[in-house]
């Protein structure tokens, strides 16, 4: 806890008897003087706990019905946002220069004193740096942008009277290294209100999600949702056909073994393959009206909807058809095309026709 200093009172006034601390706290209002009939002034009483927005405690920040005397300053207040204590002996000891003779502690040993300040958490203050970098030197939207602050960055506590916004005043990047310097202002709310300046160093990186694979893979092994997770790394770090979405990598298989937590490119994956090569397959052959299943061997792996060659074993031919299922190729066969006949009936033969 820290220890509040004293502020030294000058007076040319004889030294007044002393504080009288009394155990019980009077009534809260005061009552009439019996001969007189005018109001008995209540007593001044100790608080236990207080909070203050200035850098100064007054004896009215600690003492209740302190009258005219509550706004002297009498002790420095710890820092923005820090708690400090005071001894009741303290503070009876400083307010008996001030003509205060009885104050009622009622048991009250030592006084906490909190200064209020306007806290900014590092979060805040990495998102503002972001802010200010964005859409420079090469780099991205603030959204994709981490900093990381030089040392061990904590939140900071300002005098609450400094309301303004975070504006920059200097600004350095280096694109080489990702090194930046910032220096920010924060204003007063009044005009005439006193500024606060904050400076930062440390690196920005702009970083993209990435899809990595959880585990390893074989060549054809088809990725599950289970299998893959997104993190966000270094652009400079990520491949231009880098997989970003989780929906670009499930269902679709490993065209090469792939390793636990490599991140995953377009060029790693394709669409899984229904028939393997030298497979035996189930040759479909449709036309309208016909269905005929044949079985086959492919010549050749392929994915749905690719064209390979069968071998056709009935016919010992080689055939194209399209992968249409896991294990089945599929021929369409087209349609017969029919040829008109010319008609020779008599009542289609004009009269008189030579030919009849």
């Amino acid at each position: 806890m820290l220890r509040l200093a004293l502020v030294a009172v000058l007076t040319t006034l004889t030294s007044p008897a002393a504080a009288q601390i009394t155990g019980t706290l009077p009534p809260a209002n005061a009552a009439a003087g019996p001969l007189t009939g005018v109001p008995v002034p209540a007593t001044p009483a100790l608080r236990r706990e207080v909070s203050v927005a200035s850098d100064l405690v007054r004896i009215g920040d600690l003492i209740d019905n302190a009258g005219a005397s509550a706004r002297i300053p009498i002790f420095r207040a710890p820092d923005p946002g820090q708690t400090g204590t005071v001894s009741a002996a303290a503070v009876v000891a400083a307010v008996r220069a001030h003509g205060f003779t009885v104050v009622e502690t009622a048991g009250i040993s030592e006084v906490a004193v909190t200064h209020l300040s306007r806290r900014i958490p590092v979060k805040d203050i990495e998102a503002r740096i972001a802010n200010a970098f964005a859409g420079q030197s090469g780099l991205g939207e603030a959204k994709n942008l981490t900093v990381t602050l030089e040392r061990d960055a904590r939140p900071v506590n300002l005098d609450p009277s400094l309301t303004g916004d975070l504006q920059v005043t200097r600004q350095y990047y280096d694109p080489r290294s990702g090194r930046f310097d910032v220096t920010f202002e924060i204003a007063g709310g009044a005009p005439s209100a006193r500024h606060a300046q904050l400076r930062y160093a440390g690196t920005v990186v702009e970083t993209t999600e990435t899809v990595l694979l959880g585990r390893p893979l074989n060549r054809g092994e088809v990725v599950k949702a289970s299998d893959v997770t997104i993190e966000r790394r270094p652009k400079a770090e990520v491949a231009a056909d880098a997989v970003s979405a989780t929906g670009g990598a499930v269902g679709l298989a490993a065209r090469r073994p792939l390793r636990g937590g490599e991140a995953l490119r377009a060029s790693d994956l394709m669409k899984p393959e229904f028939v393997q090569r030298n497979e035996s397959v189930t040759l479909v052959f449709e036309s309208p009206g016909l269905l005929l299943t044949l079985r086959g061997k492919a010549l050749e792996s392929g994915a749905e909807g690719d064209t390979i060659n069968v071998l056709n074993i009935q016919s010992k031919r080689t055939v194209q058809g399209t992968v249409s299922a896991p294990g089945q190729v599929t021929i369409a066969m087209q349609r017969p095309r029919l040829t008109a006949e010319a008609d020779t009936s008599p009542a289609s033969q004009p009269a008189g026709d030579p030919s009849r």
